[in-house]
């Protein structure tokens, strides 16, 4: 099957417009509908109901659709592979949370491209759970997450933690105060810090903010004012500026990291060559 017949599927869906993804892949309306045409020749389905402004997933097509995505990492894999003069090190798919990827991830994965000019790698960003799906499915050899995977087939590295640090615009004022200023970021960084989290600060009044992701907070706080939980390594500038202050009374919350992959993802040792800077207790790498 022609890979772009399963690419044009994915855009379509994604848009849910026949004109915007035959603008965001360059092609005209009609070339995106023969396509479309073509692949349900091919399954012998319907895949989209087709009413004016209004294009949705047939049954058919919402269980092509957990597929397709597979079948494209999967085939963009063996490419990088079949075509990789060293196949021992040099193709590597690797997958993590976008906060991870933002604190130290990135760093990590410019070193490991500079240890080994002929890397080929494909990274992409996820939750928690498609990351696992993923590593089962064989299509990411290494995922990196706040949460542990719960799960026996999967082999679990703990990797060095993460510092959070309670910040703010707002001087020397004690927690309490903060809290009770009402601007308040409480950022979602998993169970593991929700309940140190409470512990902490029983009693306090709920935040009126809640995001998902340390970039909302720290931006929301530099342009409006306010106090959030942040990375230590990533505010450092901001705290060395006077731009932010630690609150002195706020307890530092340490979030436990992991890298998860199954058993038998890749030559024997690439994957633990390849975690060594990041393993717990390993202060170099922090």
């Amino acid at each position: 099957m022609d890979t772009e017949l399963l690419k044009t599927f994915l855009e379509v869906n994604r848009t849910r417009h026949f004109g915007k993804a035959a603008d965001n892949l360059f092609l005209t309306q009609s070339a995106v509908s023969a396509r479309i045409r073509q692949l349900e020749q091919i399954l012998g389905v319907a895949l989209f109901t087709r009413t004016r402004n209004n294009v949705q997933l047939t049954p058919q097509g919402e269980r092509l659709l957990r597929h397709a995505d597979n079948i494209l990492n999967t085939w963009s894999r063996a490419r990088q592979e079949i075509a990789a003069p060293d196949a021992a090190m040099a193709a590597l798919a690797v997958g993590a949370v976008p906060s991870l990827w933002d604190i130290y991830l990135a760093q990590w994965l410019v070193d490991i491209a500079g240890r080994v000019p002929a890397l080929s790698v494909i990274a992409e960003a996820h939750g928690a759970d498609a990351l696992l799906r993923r590593v089962r499915e064989r299509t990411l050899d290494l995922a990196f997450s706040f949460e542990s995977p719960q799960v026996a087939e999967i082999a679990v590295v703990e990797l060095i933690g993460v510092r959070l640090v309670m910040v703010t615009t707002h001087g020397d004022l004690g927690a309490e105060a903060l809290f009770d200023r009402g601007d308040y970021v409480l950022v979602d960084w998993g169970t593991g810090f929700a309940g140190a989290h409470a512990q902490a600060f029983h009693g306090a009044p709920p935040p009126r903010l809640r995001v998902g992701h340390w970039r909302l907070a720290h931006a929301l706080i530099g342009a409006r004012g306010g106090s959030a939980y942040l990375p230590e390594p990533i505010v450092a500038p901001d705290l060395e500026s006077g731009r932010l202050t630690r609150v002195a009374e706020a307890p530092a919350i340490e979030r436990a990291t992991f890298a998860f992959h199954h058993p038998d993802a890749g030559p024997e040792g690439r994957v633990e060559t390849l975690l060594a800077p990041l393993r717990a207790g390993n202060t170099a790498a922090a």
